[in-house]
């Protein structure tokens, strides 16, 4: 694993990659509550057919952390990792898992022209997931978690007793035998930075999506330009099946906005598949992108 600090749109941005940089790039984009080395059991099974490239975005880890909530809009997300893919050359193939997934779908529906490969790894399109938010269901059930983590006193809370509650919600319904003390101590390192918890829950303060009581839809959701929000290019979904916080409701209808769509189930994996099975997801990969 390689690091360095690239400058984006005038502002500093941490780096870590794999593999050789003439192989095609793979830009990985980490979500909640990660950072860039989350990649680091993944992206060795990848680095003999791509150039892994890892940012901790926005807000995260050593990467560039403005403080106001009107920073973290996706707009603004998006215009990081498109200064990042030029650097590369353009296009790329993108993947991204959970809030990282939000910025790769940004990526291919406002920029299509930098993404020549899509790939999700347990992540939403913001249309099914807000239909499926908003039915009052079992997905609003499951996102009840967002209001929490959008509340003004969000951050004090969750890094209280050495980011106590963090750490529970990061472990909470998951499956983290892959977690070890060492692994467990960087992300509080990573946590730790000033500003950066912070930071990273104005990702949510700033999102648009809004999440129903249990038992209470809302109706009254405005309409989404689908001809705006499609994904033209190849599209691969990997989904861990056991994920307690993204249920498959979350991305019903997702051929309407992709249709060159391929979805594959990682079985024995929950949210965090990029850790348990990284052999079977980097195989997926490998066989359907012919890499």
């Amino acid at each position: 694993m390689n690091s360095r600090f690239v400058t984006l749109n005038g502002q500093p941005f941490f780096l870590r990659s794999w593999g050789d940089p003439n192989l095609p790039t793979l830009l990985m984009l980490h979500g909640f509550p990660e950072y860039g080395g989350a990649w680091a059991d993944l992206a060795p099974y990848l680095a003999p057919h791509y150039h892994c490239v890892a940012p901790d975005q926005r807000g995260y880890g050593q990467s560039w952390v403005p403080e106001s909530v009107g920073h973290y809009t996706l707009s603004n997300l998006v215009t990081d990792m498109a200064a990042l893919i030029e650097t590369q050359g353009g296009p790329v193939t993108v993947l991204g898992h959970d809030w990282g997934a939000s910025v790769a779908y940004g990526l291919a529906m406002f920029r299509p022209e930098l993404v020549d490969r899509l790939i999700i790894a347990n992540g939403v399109h913001p249309v099914p997931f807000q239909r499926a938010m908003a039915a009052g269901g079992a997905q609003s059930a499951a996102s009840q978690y967002i209001n929490d983590l959008r509340a003004e006193d969000a951050a004090d809370r969750f890094s209280a007793n050495n980011f106590a509650l963090l750490e529970r919600f990061f472990r909470y319904g998951m499956g983290l035998d892959w977690l070890s003390d060492h692994q467990m101590q960087d992300y509080r390192t990573e946590w730790a930075r000033p500003g950066r918890l912070n930071a990273m829950l104005n990702w949510y303060r700033a999102s648009p999506l809004v999440v129903a009581k249990p038992g209470e839809p809302l109706t009254d959701l405005p309409e989404l330009p689908v001809e705006r929000l499609m994904v033209r290019c190849s599209h691969l979904l990997l989904w861990g099946p056991e994920d307690k916080a993204l249920l498959p409701e979350a991305t019903s209808g997702l051929e309407t906005f992709a249709p060159d769509l391929k979805r594959v189930d990682i079985p024995g994996a929950d949210h965090w598949l990029h850790h348990q099975r990284p052999d079977a997801m980097a195989q997926a990969i490998v066989d359907w992108s012919g890499a």
